[in-house]
């Protein structure tokens, strides 16, 4: 062990003569020890909303979606095999939507209705395991009679309007035929086979499925569809399967990848995360100080050694070391114990939930919790940069010392 880290230690650990310098030395550790453990639980706390979120986007949109510039698509059948002949596809399967009005007993609304091929669908999203009642076979057997088609509401759109399995609701398309009048609207009756409940209220509230043939036959149109929705092996790979894609269809063919879709909101989550990374690092600054103050009156309690160790033949840079360990020394002890202490409270809150989020305001009851090792080494650098940058001036001061005077009233 050099002497500069023996005594940087031993002025550490040693008892002082003025226990406050001590006081703020322990104040220094548990400010930065505080700030590192609420920066490791807030943005684990925040990637587990982003993760929890985009799982449950995932679970109702696909991955890439195919459309076409002109509008519907009508040898979709072909785009199908050349999609799937890409080695990052997993499946994919065409889809039709549109807006319409619906209507039961008790109540109306605006909503949008999918229609899907129930062979298929299940393959790139997640509709079956967000089916709540009801199944896709029974929504394939309703359509079996063309004048009692079926369809699959979402849980907050069959609240709103009071209809529950095997209810009837009328379906208004303003894409109608044309009369003498004008345009008259279309409508026709659907059974209630299903509802789903994504955990998406945007989702939930507006959001309807039926078979892709019987959504075909209400709007009057030929066999043809809005896109193709694509479930890749990679979700991280998306945006590189749908340039592949692009590449491969052309004009007038446009293909989206699902961070494309949902960018602003995703965006603004990175966004909030780095403000309050900046924010929770003021914690840290404020222990900074704290560093600042501990080394100064260290250095002004020894002045004394330090003209001893000049005599001795210690140069300034030896000096310098020996305070910035000091300040090192506090800073990674209080990053060692932030980190063991955000470890654990997140241990505790994944595994009790004992942190409770009322359902009516937010889509999800307890705080998810997910740490991703490069926040943490991220945190760990900057606690660890900062406290190093608080050394620099009690370093440099206690280098300046003049052993002459120093010693000239001792």
């Amino acid at each position: 062990m050099n002497f500069e880290l023996f005594i940087s230690l031993r002025y550490l650990f040693a008892k002082r003569r003025q226990l406050f310098i001590s006081l703020i030395t322990f104040i220094s550790v548990a400010g930065v020890a505080v700030g590192v453990m609420a920066l490791i639980v807030v943005l684990a706390v925040m990637n587990g909303f982003q993760e929890d979120l985009r799982d449950r986007i995932l679970g109702i949109t696909s991955h890439v979606v195919v459309e076409n510039f002109d509008g519907a698509i009508a040898d979709y059948r072909s785009v199908l095999e050349k999609v799937e002949k890409d080695p990052e596809v997993k499946a994919a399967a065409p889809y039709l939507y549109t807006q319409v009005m619906v209507s039961s007993s008790r109540g109306a609304t605006g909503m949008v209705l999918r229609g899907l091929d129930t062979g298929m669908a299940s393959r790139v999203s997640n509709i079956r395991k967000n089916l709540v009642e009801g199944s896709l076979e029974g929504l394939e057997k309703a359509g079996a009679d063309p004048k009692r088609p079926g369809i699959i509401l979402g849980a907050e759109l069959a609240r709103q309007l009071a209809a529950g399995m095997d209810d009837w609701v009328n379906l208004i398309s303003p894409a109608g035929r044309l009369t003498p009048m004008g345009q008259a609207p279309k409508s026709r009756m659907f059974r209630v086979v299903g509802l789903f409940q994504s955990g998406m209220y945007e989702y939930d509230r507006t959001l309807a499925y039926t078979r892709l043939r019987d959504l075909q036959d209400f709007l009057g149109i030929r066999d043809v569809v809005s896109g193709v929705e694509i479930k890749v092996e990679n979700i991280y790979k998306a945006r590189t399967v749908a340039e592949r894609l692009q590449a491969s269809l052309g004009y007038p063919y446009w293909v989206r990848d699902w961070m494309q879709m949902n960018r602003n909101l995703f965006s603004a989550l990175k966004l909030e995360k780095a403000v309050m990374f900046i924010i929770l690092t003021l914690i840290i600054l404020v222990a900074a100080f704290n560093i600042v103050s501990s080394l100064i009156m260290l250095v002004m309690e020894k002045t004394r050694d330090i003209a001893i160790l000049k005599t001795m033949g210690a140069t300034a840079a030896s000096i310098r070391k020996i305070f910035v360990l000091e300040g090192l020394f506090i800073g990674v002890m209080g990053t060692v114990l932030g980190l063991a202490g955000g470890f654990v409270l997140c241990a505790l809150l994944k595994r009790y939930q004992f942190v409770e989020l009322p359902r009516d305001v937010y889509y999800i009851s307890t705080l998810p919790v997910r740490m991703e090792p490069l926040d943490v080494a991220l945190i760990a650098l900057a606690a660890i940069a900062i406290s190093l940058a608080a050394t620099v001036y009690p370093a440099r001061q206690a280098t300046r010392l003049d052993p002459v005077e120093a010693l000239r009233y001792e």
